[in-house]
């Protein structure tokens, strides 16, 4: 299940996932993951049959996807594609005619399956490669 809203709604969900991601996994000091963008973005929460928080991301009002990020056990069941595709379509329905996103180059074939095209040259945040990708409706 996928819920939408604000960041007072989702926030508690949304951070348990990034921090455990970003920051414990991939080390991203905690003070570059949150940032001032998250009060004006819209954000999904995926959750798993038991109501735990697997995954999220958010959409920011330039229509930017970001902070996409899927714990180690929601993994490899279509919940990534599920946000992505939910954030998409928020998108779409406001009127936004292309999606953008900055993919850690190791997820550049996921969002490849889900319509992105590569744009531009790889670069480095956090100390994580990455490539622009966008995706047009």
């Amino acid at each position: 299940m996928i819920k939408l809203g604000d960041w007072s709604t989702l926030s508690a969900d949304a951070k348990l996932i990034r921090f455990e991601v970003f920051v414990q996994e991939q080390n991203v000091p905690a003070e570059l993951e949150m940032d001032n963008m998250d009060a004006v973005c819209l954000h999904a929460v995926a959750y798993d049959d038991a109501g735990v928080p697997v995954g999220t991301g958010r959409l920011l009002p330039d229509g930017h996807i970001g902070r996409m990020a899927v714990r180690k056990a929601g993994r490899g069941n279509g919940v990534g594609g599920e946000l992505l595709q939910a954030l998409m379509a928020q998108a779409k329905a406001r009127g936004d005619t292309v999606v953008v996103l900055s993919a850690q180059t190791h997820a550049a074939p996921f969002y490849l399956r889900h319509g992105f095209s590569i744009d531009g040259e790889q670069f480095f945040e956090a100390g994580i490669p990455h490539i622009t990708m966008q995706h047009t409706f």
